[in-house]
């Protein structure tokens, strides 16, 4: 750990792209109304509104976020506090890229040496402390010319993330914890996370990214120069932006530069040793739910007088208003909404997007 330091970093921005539509996680989250917008731990705050507890002791009212059109007014009544220019809406979904890219531009225009920090609407993270000193860590770093990414220690060989592999310390004043990074590797197999794990040099890639501006729209420019080059317009004439958006390559910022910068030897990691969750499905929302203190084994992610287990376990969630019922049932997952009730196992969980693709296949995109 690095020296302890409080208070909000100079010259650093969170940047929080509040994107995707958390298919696993339906019938809670849909595609106007997707997981981000919603307090999916009981804490009383949104995801998106608990990232931005997270950061603002980090860069007070240096935030912008980044979310779609269908979502922009559900930001604002979440985000009160958000200034006029705190708010850049995409006219359609283009991956991380464009939406990061697109902050970094404007940031570029603004402050040349900004230090951005890109940490993705959706995900829980505990053990504030250790987060904070993460980051800081992370923007002596970004200060050095490199796109440092938070990759989170492993706690089991997930098969559900790509991993970042570290190499050697850099000696960075500031971040004692900062290593090279090797390499980035796509979701593995069983035995190939567990070798992973075994080996203690890979972690697990959470898109987190800290960066100077002008350092990520030179890299943009070198790996994706058209890009870079729509993105300049628009940060310099707003108003072309419904013009050229739809014209930006539609990608990752893991594929689109994360991963050839670290061949080229220009992308560092700073080690997340603080609790983490991307609440990717309803098994592991399961795990962050508190049990009932009536009934071993279950989880009520809601009213919990709506709930009657019988020699029963799992997640439910009432948000229909009616009372859920569940009897001789091991690890179910009873979601019920007003349009739909979705029943399965944590077991099953992964599976749950492909229901969405059916209902959409089938013309239920009201559904969706």
């Amino acid at each position: 750990m690095s020296d302890v330091q409080t208070g909000p970093i100079e010259g650093f921005w969170g940047v929080i792209p509040a994107g995707g539509s958390g298919t696993r996680l339906w019938p809670l989250s849909r595609a106007n109304s997707p997981k981000f917008l919603h307090d999916l731990t009981g804490s009383g705050r949104s995801l998106l509104q608990g990232t931005v507890d997270r950061l603002t002791p980090l860069c007070a009212t240096n935030l912008l976020i980044v979310t779609g059109a269908a979502h922009a007014a559900a930001v604002r009544e979440q985000l009160p506090e958000l200034g006029p220019n705190d708010l850049l809406v995409e006219p359609s979904p283009r991956e991380s890229m464009p939406a990061i890219g697109l902050a970094a531009a404007i940031l570029e225009r603004r402050d040349p040496d900004a230090v951005l920090g890109s940490f993705a609407a959706d995900q829980v993270v505990g053990d504030t402390s250790v987060f904070e000193d993460t980051v800081r860590q992370a923007v002596e770093v970004a200060r050095e010319g490199y796109l440092v990414t938070v990759a989170i220690r492993p706690t089991y060989p997930s098969t559900g993330f790509g991993y970042i592999r570290a190499g050697n310390n850099l000696g960075i004043d500031g971040a004692p914890d900062a290593t090279i990074v090797k390499a980035f590797v796509e979701k593995p197999d069983g035995p190939t996370a567990q070798a992973y794990v075994a080996t203690g040099e890979y972690a697990w890639n959470a898109g987190m990214f800290v960066v100077r501006a002008a350092t990520l729209m030179e890299m943009i420019e070198h790996y994706q120069p058209r890009l870079a080059e729509y993105l300049r317009i628009i940060a310099d004439n707003p108003f072309r932006l419904s013009e050229l958006w739809p014209r930006l390559t539609k990608i990752a910022i893991d594929n689109a530069i994360a991963e050839p910068a670290a061949v080229d030897g220009r992308v560092a990691t700073v080690p997340g040793s603080f609790t983490w969750d991307d609440v990717g499905d309803f098994a592991s929302l399961a795990s962050l739910l508190v049990e009932s203190a009536d009934a071993p084994g279950v989880k009520v992610l809601g009213e919990s007088e709506l709930v009657v287990m019988q020699d029963a376990t799992g997640v439910v969630a009432p948000r229909s208003g009616r009372t859920v019922v569940a009897m001789g049932i091991e690890d179910v997952v009873v979601v019920d909404t007003v349009d739909a009730v979705l029943v399965t196992t944590r077991e099953r969980a992964q599976d749950v997007k492909k229901i969405v693709e059916q209902l959409k296949l089938s013309g239920r995109e009201d559904l969706t």
